[in-house]
């Protein structure tokens, strides 16, 4: 009995180490939790307008797009989505930067510094190529909804989806609306989740993803260009650049000299996280699209996509319910995105050509030309749908327009960024004047490309 005391004495402090170290562990790894949630909730914060713009360019238009080179060429051409990756994180990281330092938009900073001619010019072939793109995409939404609600007029939809997007971009305020956009642009995560469903072939995926193949047929030029011009667009130059400056209103700076302000450390480099997250995540889209369509659609012998909705409707006997669910959804998600970036870029542009009061931030009495653009370029796409044009037909007529004016902004942007006079100590790093040069000479030869094929 003795014994047995002492020993449970002895072995006591051991028991109570023991239970004192498993104490520990639990609230280190509890601790370990809390940081990785505060990380993970700092990381969320610091995103906005890169997010969204990087979101915003996985339109249903962009959609179709990598669907179509899936269902055509299966793997082959994965690596395009690593190849535009850097090339549009570099040239929307310039625009943000501008935003930043000018406190002015894109237009407002073409006007100001070159011919006004320019930005006139580009600010109308802007709103015109928006207008198409918006009537496509409205179009895309409604045919995505009726895949899952086949009863549902299609005009209805479009009507329901049209105001909608003018109603949430008039009468919500700017903060509102910026969380919503933040949060529809987390819809891209479904394509990501429909491409695991299916049966990938991962060396297949990796050759595809890692060794460039092209044959220089017209149809992979014409598809290649498509690409370039739906990820590198004129539209999210603008948009990046104006919802800079909304930001900075957003925390307090009304006005010009307050944006003025020398630019932080903290702020470029929380601009750069957004901008380069925003573009990893809509690459990453790209890149999950075009795999799910090689191992479904191009696997199977179907290579005549046109649409988006073409997409999800012919995955579904093959990928099953949930895979044609979630791309269905995706269509509707990145459509309700799209509409405010393509119809607020073209306001921005114009608006700021002409001196007119706009921004998100103003209510609809103070900026009426402003809101007026963007009910005009929205009502105009509303009524492609019921005009007999055909949306593919709007879409090549856009490509077209893109193809015009993406070299000639992106010259502006790379010679605004890279003067120390507009930029001050926030100038261009010579490689990524170097690198925007390229990005500039490989727009221009896609848009002489895409013009000389849908010429001939």
């Amino acid at each position: 009995m003795k014994n047995g005391v002492i020993r449970e004495v002895i072995e006591a402090p051991a028991v109570v180490l023991e239970k004192a170290v498993e104490v520990s562990e639990n609230l280190g790894q509890a601790l370990d939790q809390q940081e990785q949630l505060k990380a993970a909730k700092g990381y969320w914060k610091s995103l906005g307008p890169g997010l969204t713009t990087g979101a915003a360019d996985d339109d249903p238009a962009g959609i179709a797009t990598y669907s179509q080179i899936g269902a055509r060429y299966g793997f082959q051409f994965l690596w395009m989505a690593i190849f535009t990756f850097p090339l549009m994180s570099v040239v929307q990281e310039m625009c943000a930067r501008i935003g930043l330092v000018t406190g002015r938009g894109l237009a407002a900073n073409i006007r100001l510094h070159y011919p006004r001619w320019v930005i006139y010019i580009s600010a109308v072939l802007l709103f015109i190529t928006n207008t198409f793109n918006i009537g496509a995409n409205l179009g895309a939404m409604a045919k995505a909804s009726q895949l899952l609600f086949p009863s549902f007029n299609f005009g209805l939809l479009v009507v329901i989806f049209t105001f909608t997007s003018l109603a949430l971009q008039i009468f919500s305020s700017y903060e509102k609306y910026a969380h919503i956009l933040k949060w529809l642009a987390l819809v891209l995560i479904s394509y990501i989740f429909s491409a695991l469903m299916v049966n990938l072939d991962w060396t297949a995926v990796l050759q595809g993803a890692l060794i460039p193949k092209i044959q220089f047929t017209s149809d992979q030029i014409l598809l290649i260009t498509a690409v370039l011009g739906t990820t590198i667009s004129p539209y999210l130059f603008f948009w990046q650049t104006s919802q800079e400056v909304e930001e900075q209103i957003l925390e307090g700076k009304t006005t010009l000299k307050l944006r003025q302000k020398e630019t932080t450390n903290d702020e470029i480099n929380n601009m750069r996280t957004d901008v380069w997250s925003g573009m990893l995540l809509s690459n990453m889209v790209m890149f999950f699209i075009i795999a799910a369509a090689a191992a479904t659609l191009f696997a199977n012998g179907i290579t005549n996509i046109e649409t988006a909705a073409d997409a999800a409707a012919a995955l579904r006997p093959i990928a099953g319910d949930q895979a044609y669910l979630l791309f269905a959804l995706g269509i509707i998600g990145t459509g309700m995105l799209a509409l405010p970036v393509l119809a607020g870029s073209a306001s921005y542009a114009l608006s700021e050509c002409f001196g007119w009061k706009y921004g998100l931030y103003r209510k609809l009495k103070e900026a009426y030309a402003f809101y007026g653009i963007i009910i005009l370029s929205t009502m105009i796409g509303f009524g492609i749908n019921f005009s007999g044009l055909d949306s593919i037909k709007a879409l090549i007529y856009s490509a077209v327009l893109n193809g015009l004016i993406a070299p000639v902004i992106l010259i502006l942007i790379v010679l605004l960024s890279s003067n120390k006079k507009i930029m001050g100590n926030r100038v261009n790093h010579p490689f990524t004047t170097a690198l925007g040069w390229l990005i500039t000479v490989v727009m221009v030869i896609a848009g002489a490309l895409t013009i000389i094929s849908l010429l001939t």
